[in-house]
């Protein structure tokens, strides 16, 4: 492959943070009513080196029942891409409708991990699609996309 041929290549992907807390525990386990879930998902991309981007998806899963939080579990994915000889009108996309699509398999999985080994049923997260969110975000902004949703 040339030097000027595009290319995009995924070097690695990794969980650059993970959290959970259960405050009311062990009395929360008691509880009989259903929490509430709450999803906060964001998306950011930082560029470093000539031809490096790191992607993170963050995900926020709050349970609620009443006015007291069951638990907190939140995880930043991220993943380090390689955009080579990429024209700058496609790097956008890239970075924000692609790789966050590539990520959030992993992030959706870690969350539901973390929450059945807290105890809870698992949480299984909705598909996202990161195109509608960019096309939206691209309409209200100009620049480096940063993504966030709140549900």
């Amino acid at each position: 492959m040339s030097d000027t041929e595009p290319s995009f290549q995924i070097e690695k992907i990794y969980v650059k943070d993970l959290s959970l807390e259960v405050p009311g525990a062990p009395e929360v386990f008691m509880q009989t009513e259903s929490p509430r879930l709450e999803v906060q998902l964001g998306s950011a991309a930082a560029k470093f080196g000539e031809d490096f981007h790191e992607v993170t998806v963050t995900v926020t899963v709050t349970a609620r029942a009443a006015d007291k939080t069951v638990f907190l579990a939140e995880v930043v994915q991220a993943g380090i891409f390689a955009l080579r000889s990429i024209p700058a009108e496609q790097i956008g996309p890239l970075i924000g409708v692609t790789c966050p699509n590539i990520l959030y398999p992993y992030a959706r999985e870690a969350i539901s991990d973390l929450v059945t080994r807290s105890g809870f049923p698992p949480v299984v997260l909705a598909p996202v699609n990161f195109e509608a969110i960019y096309a939206q975000r691209a309409a209200q902004t100009e620049g480096e996309p940063r993504i966030e949703l709140a549900s």
